[in-house]
């Protein structure tokens, strides 16, 4: 672990030798070729052009790494030393992006000119710093090939991903978001939010002791926020409606839940009645706010409208509360 973190047992890049070079930029190449496939087979199903436009970039960096291959066979011969990125100090990193799913449309096209970018300045700055002609060179030509690589994404994506095509994915990417997360997470806050106010307001009023109503608050929000995930994730697999994974959507809920009952439960840890009371009000307001802004900005519900129902809501179950625990 210290050997990464500090490079310990790392070659600097100045002390390799011009066939280390050409070996680390054909093992480079080769490994961006499998990152623009992995890209290419997490976009294929919602992103068929997209992931045409990576798979031909995966070929362009076949291309020249048969290019440098055949360079290295005419100067040095058929023995390629074997030397990764990880092997040299100082030189560019690949986050292991392409292992998450969903891959972000976006993102992915974002880092893609960034992995172009990073190779091509970095060739740029070595060759600064060598005084051999020929090492010169070869790193000039390595910082060319990155810049046309650069080049060639922009027209691929010209070509096989043009403006309305971008909008659809772009759209379909964020419809994906709001089914696996923002639905679930909002269904989690109002009933977390909601839901607990008649029991803490009751146990509040009732006992007017604060340990007391944030020990009825704490085992209402995290059972219904057991309660919620659970629920979340046996109620749909996700395969027909197309929400996405059971497990992130039941975990979104939950949290989500208990997020929204802790909310005016953890006020009542002050030990002045009066005073817990009324921060908790204000953090009930913000929360119905909450609500309100998620429906209105994600499910496109006029402001006005989600305001009404939820403060209508919310209104209730307080006043259910405030009458039952003065009872």
């Amino acid at each position: 672990m210290l050997s990464r973190v500090f490079g310990f047992g790392r070659r600097p890049f100045d002390s390799l030798s011009e066939q280390e070079i050409l070996a680390l930029a054909i093992s480079s190449e080769e490994d961006d070729a499998r990152i623009y496939r992995a890209y290419a087979d997490g976009l294929a199903q919602d992103f068929p052009q997209s992931a045409a436009m990576f798979e031909k970039m995966a070929q362009e960096e076949d291309g020249h790494r048969e290019a440098l291959i055949g360079l290295h066979r005419r100067r040095f011969g058929e023995r390629i030393p074997l030397i990764r990125r990880e092997h040299v100090r100082g030189y560019y990193q690949r986050r292991p992006d392409w292992l998450v799913r969903p891959l972000g449309i976006d993102h992915v096209r974002a880092q893609a000119a960034a992995m172009e970018r990073q190779a091509q300045l970095f060739y740029v700055e070595a060759a600064k710093r060598t005084s051999d002609a020929a090492t010169r060179k070869l790193l000039g030509d390595l910082a060319a090939a990155e810049q046309g690589h650069e080049a060639l994404a922009h027209d691929l994506e010209r070509q096989l991903v043009p403006q309305e095509v971008k909008e659809a994915e772009s759209a379909a990417e964020r419809r994906q978001f709001i089914l696996t997360y923002i639905q679930p997470g909002l269904a989690g806050l109002m009933d977390g939010s909601v839901s607990t106010l008649a029991p803490i307001f009751a146990a509040a009023f009732a006992t007017h002791d604060t340990w007391q109503t944030f020990l009825v608050g704490l085992a209402a929000s995290i059972g219904a926020g057991i309660s919620m995930g659970f629920t979340e994730v046996a109620s749909d697999d996700g395969k027909l409606s197309g929400r996405g994974s059971p497990l992130k959507r039941g975990l979104t809920t939950g949290v989500m839940t208990a997020m929204g009952g802790l909310g005016h439960a953890l006020p009542y840890l002050i030990p002045h009645f009066w005073t817990a009371t009324a921060v908790a009000a204000v953090v009930v307001f913000f929360e119905l706010w909450a609500i309100a802004f998620v429906q209105n900005r994600y499910m496109e519900t006029p402001f006005l409208r989600a305001a009404f129902q939820v403060v209508l809501g919310g209104a209730l179950v307080f006043a259910a509360g405030i009458l039952i625990g003065n009872a």
